[in-house]
């Protein structure tokens, strides 16, 4: 307990008694936590011999200590600072310095309006119900297969060195793991080598943007749009310009007319499953992207975050697939494939920019979680994760079916949407009713839902939310909406 020796000084000019200065300085540091509830403190014995002062000092502060109630001593197991502490202050010993608790503000000025606000989150309450912006069901996931998995892997001798630093980029067996499935499943050319393992979809966009745009470059982003990315963009000082978004996804043609009068630098785009319309970029819309990119040398950002579950039919190859300039960098997610406590996406792009990528992602994170990395490969390589896939898209599809229908029926005149393609939401615009209202009341009443300004930009108001159904059975599906049909007064 050598801390003690830090704070604990002893004045031997004082005309206060030694052992009140230690009574004093003990509890002081108690009251700022410095010296935690429960804490075991050293001896008197040990204590009188670090601060070069005699043990029956020690022991008549310790009495008083204990006499105030701060400490208890129990015979044979020591000393211990209370777990419950005195209500009242004790008297006010010479010396002693004032309490004090942690400002609001810092001593020191910053730009606090530099840095873009974004509503706080914490995990959802139990005891309601919610429809999120489209996550899987957490109930499903593989978690005893990953969990055995990491144990067996721990217990390795030869797998200890992942328990140091190293593998900034993600470890080599994830890595070829994931080559290999991204190439059988989207036909991506690509080795260990074009990838880097990130936390997630999210932290991929903040990386591949950090090292691609600088403060006031151009970014075309879709409207409505994914608002996380929208905000990274901003945060990093991009200029947005916005482009439509209609049935076959984001117009190119108007891509292409501002890239005829503006220096772009970057296009966001979410080909599969649109964030948040859901819809899909169609094949010729595909190729003339990548075409304008090589005319004008700009960047693509593919954000294919839930390419796995589609339900209509087999997806569309990803650009990155035809990309033979090297203009696309795709970004994924295991995120929505087991669930969102597990932070593991990466990022695909030619050798040279995932070097630059992993030099930058270790100014922010030094590296991943290595051994859950190399247990999601061997979940991959013993076939664990793709008889997960295929069970949650063959389950969602079925939400998804029950879900559209509960819509159609119970909300039909009041809503409007598309049946998706694929995901884990609906796109729904309320027409009748003003969301903010219908969220507030939903809560009350036990569902938790947004409020319709997530996809809105200046004056363009879309009053639509993303209904997440894939996370809900058909007796939470029904559930919930019986919660928003009685907000908007109906009966059910």
């Amino acid at each position: 307990m050598s801390l003690l020796k830090e704070l604990i000084t002893i004045d031997d000019k004082s005309e206060v008694s030694v052992y009140l200065q230690i009574t004093n300085l003990i509890i002081h540091h108690i009251r700022h936590g410095r010296l935690r509830k429960g804490l075991k403190l050293p001896g008197s014995r040990e204590l009188a011999v670090m601060l070069g002062i005699n043990r029956m000092t020690v022991v008549a502060a310790y009495q008083e200590l204990e006499a105030q109630g701060w400490i208890e001593m129990l015979p044979k197991k020591g000393t211990f600072v209370k777990a419950n502490l005195p209500v009242l202050s004790p008297k006010q010993l010479a010396g002693n310095v004032a309490d004090f608790s942690l400002p609001e503000q810092p001593g020191f000025n910053y730009d606090q309006k530099r840095i873009i606000p974004v509503a706080f989150s914490d995990f959802p309450p139990t005891d309601k119900l919610a429809f999120n912006d489209g996550f899987p069901d957490v109930r499903l996931a593989p978690i005893e297969e990953f969990t055995r998995c990491m144990r067996s892997l721990s217990r390795l001798s030869a797998n200890k060195k992942y328990l140091q630093y190293g593998g900034a980029q993600g470890t080599l067996l994830l890595r070829q793991t994931l080559a290999n499935f991204l190439c059988d499943t989207r036909g991506l050319s690509i080795t260990a080598d074009n990838i880097l393992i990130t936390k997630g979809s999210q932290m991929g966009i903040f990386i591949a943007t950090s090292v691609i745009i600088n403060p006031g470059d151009e970014v075309i982003v879709g409207v409505p749009g994914y608002r996380m990315a929208n905000l990274t963009f901003q945060q990093l000082g991009a200029k947005l310009i916005y482009v439509p978004v209609d049935e076959d996804g984001m117009d190119i043609n108007a891509v292409e007319k501002l890239c005829e009068k503006k220096k772009i630098r970057l296009v966001y785009v979410i080909p599969h499953h649109h964030n948040p319309t859901t819809v899909t970029l169609s094949p010729e819309r595909r190729m003339h992207l990548l075409k304008l990119a090589t005319k004008y040398r700009f960047a693509i950002i593919e954000d294919d975050y839930d390419y796995d579950f589609h339900y209509s039919s087999k997806p569309i190859m990803p650009m990155a697939s035809y990309d033979s300039k090297g203009n696309v960098i795709y970004i994924g997610t295991l995120t929505k494939t087991f669930a969102p406590a597990v932070r593991l996406g990466f990022i695909v792009a030619p050798k040279e920019f995932i070097q630059t990528a992993t030099y930058f992602r270790k100014h922010i994170d030094m590296q991943g979680d290595s051994l859950m990395e190399n247990a999601i490969a061997e979940l991959y390589k013993d076939g664990t994760i793709a008889r997960h896939i295929k069970k949650s898209v063959k389950l969602y599809k079925e939400r998804r079916d029950h879900f559209c229908d509960c819509l159609q029926k119970e909300l039909t005149g009041h809503i409007s949407f598309k049946v998706p393609d694929g995901g884990m939401s609906v796109y729904t615009t309320f027409l009748k009713h003003d969301l903010k209202i219908i969220s507030r009341k939903a809560f009350d009443k036990g569902l938790i839902m947004k409020d319709g300004t997530t996809f809105d930009v200046g004056k363009q108001q879309f009053n639509a939310i993303r209904l997440g159904f894939a996370s809900l059975n058909f007796k939470e599906q029904l559930q919930a909406l019986k919660i928003i049909r009685e907000v908007m007064n109906m009966k059910l």
